[in-house]
């Protein structure tokens, strides 16, 4: 009798805030769901779509609240855009609306930023929504650059509450200028796929773990993954059914997960 086929171990994307930390604080059982993946030998990615902070900021910030993931276990929408923006246009250049997050993205890519005929406006999360510069988008725009966001969220999470995201801003330039943005972020599987490349990982040994049916959970449906929606972020249980797609599974928390 042969032996067994070896079990391939399925590899986890994981969105950050609403599955392992709200705010400033950590999940009960996030830290001990990652640890379970590290010593399994799992491959994994914990995802945002949002482009204010690098990576290695990130990292240094789960850390603090006793969240131990690595910046390599790091994939924002800002990697996302970078890297799209590279496989279309390489060495390109861009106006940047965005914090160090996109910044240091675009140049590790061998973006130049620059004000001075770009290939592309690219705008992600700020904490400063300065006029001179969304006039400048919006005239750089009608000249012929290209529209990119990092990502469509409206709003974002912050300690002290909801905060407008890249979407808000990025329909006013839209409506400035007649012209549509290319958002990159979840729920475009687009983010998906490029992350499985990063980890040289197939969409059918994956799975997608979310707390939110119209980004997390249609993004992973559409690239072809197992999708997990957690009940401690935005969306309710009682919500799924106004959706025209499910969810693989359903779980109260990350805890819950059987891997």
């Amino acid at each position: 009798m042969n032996p067994p086929a070896h079990k391939l171990l399925k590899s986890f994307l994981i969105d950050m805030d609403g599955v392992l930390v709200r705010g400033p604080n950590l999940i009960p059982g996030a830290d001990v769901f990652i640890e379970r993946l590290k010593s399994e030998g799992r491959k994994f990615l914990v995802f945002t779509n949002n482009s204010l902070r690098t990576p290695k900021d990130l990292s240094h910030r789960l850390k603090k609240i006793g969240l131990q993931v690595g910046a390599d276990h790091i994939y924002t929408s800002a990697l996302a855009t970078a890297r799209f923006l590279n496989s279309q246009r390489p060495k390109g250049t861009a106006f940047v609306i965005g914090e160090s997050g996109l910044m240091e993205a675009l140049h590790d890519v061998g973006y130049v930023v620059t004000d001075l005929q770009p290939d592309y406006v690219v705008v992600g999360d700020t904490d400063f929504y300065d006029h001179p510069r969304i006039t400048q988008a919006v005239r750089l725009v009608h000249n012929g650059a290209r529209l990119i966001a990092t990502n469509p969220d409206v709003t974002g999470p912050a300690e002290a509450g909801i905060v407008p995201a890249t979407g808000a801003l990025v329909a006013l330039i839209e409506k400035a200028t007649g012209h549509q943005a290319y958002f990159v972020g979840k729920p475009n599987p687009l983010m998906m796929r490029t992350a499985l490349h990063q980890i040289g990982e197939h969409s059918e040994n994956a799975v997608m773990v979310g707390d939110r049916m119209d980004t997390d959970v249609v993004a992973g449906i559409e690239s072809g993954l197992e999708t997990i929606l957690v009940l401690t972020g935005v969306t309710r249980r009682e919500d799924v059914d106004r959706y025209p797609y499910r969810p693989t599974r359903i779980v109260e928390s990350i805890s819950a997960i059987e891997l």
